[in-house]
């Protein structure tokens, strides 16, 4: 009887002891299969994790392609400066070696001086004069003025050969004799050019009233 309990007993040991053995393997498998799990979730999202987030800045998210494009229409201003023709075609700039280039007195009455400077073009092709020519104006004592530009925007200048292009100088005369200017040349380089060709100031010319600084030069446009 005594060796039947002793069996019993030791039959429910084994077992219990098995039974712990399975729940720690269980435990140890779930573990395993967590980590394992978070490791490949990690794994999987680290190629996200640099990208930067939808509609960000440099994102290609919605915001990108929603953006407007531009309306496709120059604006004469833009047109001038890309040396676009009137019919939406380009030419290149005339070159300061095939114009003939004037200047001459057109005040308008005693008040405002007014000098006009004509470019013909005496080159074999059309060439665009479109935009603000350089102009300094050289004085008696040698020194070289640059004239700063008036508000207004170039108008589109295509010059066929034998066309004429004109911009001028605008300033107020004075009459009182006693103005400090003397200007003696016109130095002026066309739009887009690097030449220069000086020109005489215009006999009979109001005086400058005030600086150089007060003078501007404004766009070339054609004489039709």
């Amino acid at each position: 009887m005594k060796y039947t309990r002793i069996t019993a007993l030791a039959a429910i040991g084994v077992a219990a002891t098995l039974s712990l053995t399975a729940c720690g393997s269980d435990s140890s498998g779930k573990d395993s299969s967590s980590k394992g799990s978070s490791s490949l979730s990690s794994s999987s999202s680290s190629p996200d994790s640099g990208s930067k987030p939808e509609g960000g800045s440099g994102s290609g998210g919605p915001e990108a392609g929603n953006a407007k494009p531009g309306s496709g229409e120059d604006t004469e201003a833009e047109a001038a400066a890309n040396g676009a023709t009137e019919t939406g075609g380009k030419v290149t700039f005339c070159k300061t070696e095939d114009l003939a280039i004037d200047a001459t007195d057109a005040a308008p009455d005693k008040d405002s001086g007014r000098i006009d400077i004509t470019m013909i073009n005496r080159g074999s092709t059309t060439c665009s004069a479109t935009g603000f020519a350089g102009v300094d104006i050289k004085d008696a004592d040698n020194t070289s003025n640059p004239i700063e530009r008036g508000h207004a925007q170039p108008r589109v200048t295509t010059l066929k050969p034998g066309d004429a292009a004109v911009f001028d100088l605008a300033y107020d005369i004075d009459n009182t004799g006693g103005s400090l200017a003397s200007p003696t040349n016109i130095l002026v380089t066309p739009p887009n050019e690097t030449h220069t060709v000086s020109l005489k100031w215009p006999a009979g010319a109001g005086d400058i009233k005030g600086a150089y600084t007060d003078v501007e030069v404004y766009p070339t446009h054609t004489t039709e």
